[in-house]
């Protein structure tokens, strides 16, 4: 029966570590003691001393990079046969390195700040808080506002939240590396798909509303006790504090890192990054779409087993619909291993393929 089980194109579940297995469940529970530690307590710190770094999120740092570079030759192994592949894994470990790594390394050594180019609002929460923006020269300010508020929506509306969920983001990096092995595993689901716009939007807002509390609190130079001692107080239970601990430390660390081996690896990006809700909603108003080729589909269901966003994308390909999903993150998966070349990733605009659909001439811009 196993010979005769729908496998896709590549081994699957046929390796304990890759399947739920036991050695998948301990890799979580080690990668889940990691991050525990990493967060919680201090005992990477002298590690870090040693290596010369300045702190353990520095030795952190290298590590990420080194699993990142690591995860990507066992990709490229596997689907570097794709340029498309080649091109977007070289970006993305080239941007870690680069821009979250060496280069909040060296800063420092020249008088400037520790500055993570790559990360931006709602993903790195403290990039707009006034106190942030206020420490900061004004170029870095000011790449920071115009990056969050203008560059990244513009650009999610003219090439999708792919160009940087799947090529610059290191969250999305770590997974499309080292979590490759289990991006099967997400939940394809429609109670998972339930959830997930619950929780991304809920999250999405808490980063808005936190954010916007702490302008006030700014504005108003901490004249109300009170409400400076709730939004921005040093107790754990503070907005800012909570914010910090809830989202930043265990669902994007513990949680969204520590269970790839059980739920896929983007549980982070899939169900509670705000980054990632706030770019899927102007790539659902903007040009880039799947396009479906119309009574191709063979029904093999390749391209739904290797989404790792948990989209059913085979039960569009049955249905020859072309489409825009808010949490896709154009990783091109499907496309790849869809043995009839039935997907295609683009980008259209909206009244050129209004054309398309009632059969008038498409002339491509």
């Amino acid at each position: 029966m196993d010979l005769q089980g729908q496998n896709g194109l590549l081994t699957t579940w046929r390796e304990g570590w890759r399947a739920r297995g036991w050695i998948a469940y301990v890799v979580a529970a080690l990668l889940t003691a990691f991050y525990l530690d990493l967060y919680f307590t201090e005992h990477l710190t002298p590690v870090a001393r040693a290596l010369q770094l300045p702190s353990k999120w520095m030795l952190y740092g290298a590590l990420y990079c080194v699993a990142m570079i690591g995860g990507a030759a066992y990709y490229l192994r596997r689907h570097g046969n794709s340029r498309y592949n080649q091109v977007r894994i070289a970006v993305n470990v080239g941007i870690q390195v680069a821009l979250a790594f060496l280069l909040p390394l060296i800063m420092p050594w020249f008088g400037g700040n520790e500055f993570y180019f790559s990360y931006l609002w709602p993903l790195d929460w403290y990039k707009l808080q006034p106190g942030t923006l206020a420490g900061l020269p004004v170029y870095l300010a000011l790449f920071s506002i115009v990056g969050s508020l203008i560059v990244a929506p513009l650009l999610a509306y003219r090439y999708g939240k792919r160009w940087y969920c799947s090529w610059v983001c290191g969250c999305g990096g770590l997974a499309n590396t080292f979590g490759d092995p289990w991006r099967h595993l997400t939940s394809k689901s429609t109670q998972a798909w339930r959830f997930e716009k619950v929780a991304v939007h809920t999250v999405m807002f808490l980063a808005i509303a936190s954010t916007a509390l702490l302008a006030l609190d700014y504005v108003i130079a901490g004249q109300h006790g009170t409400f400076h001692w709730i939004v921005a107080g040093e107790q754990v239970w503070s907005v800012k504090k909570l914010y910090g601990l809830v989202i930043g430390s265990i669902l994007a660390g513990v949680v969204g890192v520590g269970l790839y081996p059980l739920f896929g690896p983007r549980v982070w990006c899939r169900n509670f990054c705000p980054m990632a809700a706030m770019l899927g909603l102007f790539q659902k108003l903007g040009r880039f779409r799947i396009r479906v080729k119309e009574d191709m589909c063979i029904s093999c269901g390749n391209c739904s087993t290797y989404c790792e966003m948990g989209i059913d994308v085979r039960s569009y390909a049955q249905s020859n619909q072309s489409f825009t999903r808010a949490a896709c993150v154009g990783c091109g998966m499907c496309a790849h291993v869809c043995p009839r070349g039935v997907l295609k990733l683009e980008n259209v605009a909206p009244l050129q393929a209004d054309k398309e659909r009632v059969r008038l001439p498409v002339v491509d811009l």
